[in-house]
């Protein structure tokens, strides 16, 4: 029988006391809570099939408090595709067509979101100046596979980050004709996070197939969804993610929708 430290034990009596259940209660509580976030972290949730999306719905009743139980670590936008989310380290940003970051409250909604538990199996520390391909290039080489999912993240400083973020839409306006106006930004000697995923091209119409990235500063401050960048001193994580849960909106938009179309093109041209 293993005992706990008495610094551990007099954490777990307060931690009781606090929440006005006995220790042995508290303890078990704790267990299935790490548990539950052990296996969520080998999966990806996406909240809605990104082919609606590119079909114009955007308002669903998922909140940022549901993204949050699903993740720590992910991408999305918001209702009325009301600018580019990134959430980094368990904090949800919502980066506008200004350019700015804002805070985000639990209640906020989203009609596409794509997150996980990030623990990455792999990182790798860049010295040296690389462009946009030659980046793409060594991801590739750092993936096993590309019939497997990843989260991706790149951290330090870059020469140069471009970035776009959509303004506010009415429903119902397909995203090709709204990514057309996107407003862009342009960063040099930046320091900031790259946060994102690798999908399969099988996958199009659940989530955007290749890389899908989006950029924070440091500072919080300014980002948006990637179109190029120039990183010269990174460090490089990566997660490799074998389950895919995926949610299916109950909202009327949806149930009567036609998903049908192939919206390929569509889809290349409005994310990069």
């Amino acid at each position: 029988m293993y005992s706990l430290d008495e610094t551990l034990q007099q954490r777990l009596r307060e931690r009781a006391r606090l929440a006005g259940m006995d220790e042995e209660a508290m303890l078990a509580s704790l267990l299935n809570e790490a548990l539950s976030k052990e296996s969520q972290g080998h999966s990806l949730y996406i909240s809605a099939p990104v082919n609606a999306l590119v079909e114009g719905l955007y308002r669903e009743d998922t909140t940022i408090a549901d993204i949050l139980q699903q993740g720590d670590f992910g991408i999305g936008t918001f209702n009325d595709l009301d600018g580019e989310m990134v959430v980094c380290d368990g904090v949800v940003y919502q980066l506008r067509a200004d350019g700015q970051a804002y805070a985000v409250s639990p209640d906020t909604r989203t009609p596409f979101a794509c997150v996980t538990f990030f623990t990455p199996y792999s990182e790798e520390e860049i010295q040296g100046p690389l462009d946009y391909p030659e980046l793409l290039a060594l991801f590739d080489r750092m993936l096993p596979s590309h019939n497997m999912l990843y989260a991706i993240r790149v951290t330090g400083e870059f020469d140069y980050v471009r970035t776009r973020s959509v303004p506010r839409q009415e429903a119902y306006r397909p995203l090709v004709e709204v990514a057309r106006e996107q407003p862009e930004f342009e960063f040099a000697q930046v320091k900031g996070t790259l946060v994102g995923f690798w999908t399969p091209q099988f996958m199009e119409s659940v989530a955007v197939p290749g890389y899908h990235l989006h950029f924070i500063t440091a500072d919080k401050q300014h980002g948006g969804h990637l179109l190029n960048c120039r990183p010269r001193r990174v460090r490089i994580a990566i997660q490799h993610i074998p389950q895919l849960q995926l949610g299916l909106p109950m909202t009327l938009d949806y149930l009567t929708a036609d998903l049908t179309r192939d919206t390929h093109d569509d889809l290349q041209e409005a994310e990069h």
